[in-house]
């Protein structure tokens, strides 16, 4: 089973995934799961959940800066800022964030 999170530039994410970001906070901190593994790629990156066993392509390498730097920030909007999404680009970065997180390549972690 595959998860797409292309983010801006690459494909949206799939009917049945986690496309509708309501259920994601942007404003919350966030890391990549203890359970998933990181593979770049020249397109962006791989992630596979050894729990799940979903397997989610990151194919935009600014999704995968985001994704990256998660628990470096106090939040997943400041880990968008750090990577230069301006505010018009946010609403797609924050759609693929949710289906990472619908499919727990990204976890939600304790506030700093």
């Amino acid at each position: 089973m595959s998860t797409d999170a292309a983010g801006p530039g690459g494909s949206p994410a799939p009917a049945g995934t986690a496309g509708d970001s309501r259920g994601f906070d942007l404003d919350r901190p966030w890391r990549i799961g203890d359970r998933v593994a990181v593979r770049p790629e020249p397109f962006g990156a791989l992630l596979y959940h050894f729990g799940t066993r979903r397997l989610s392509f990151l194919k935009n390498t600014t999704v995968l800066e985001v994704v990256r730097s998660l628990a470096e920030h106090p939040t997943a909007r400041s880990a968008c800022a750090a990577a230069g999404v301006g505010a018009a680009a946010l609403p797609a970065y924050e759609r693929a964030l949710a289906t990472l997180a619908e499919s727990q390549m990204i976890t939600e972690r304790a506030a700093p």
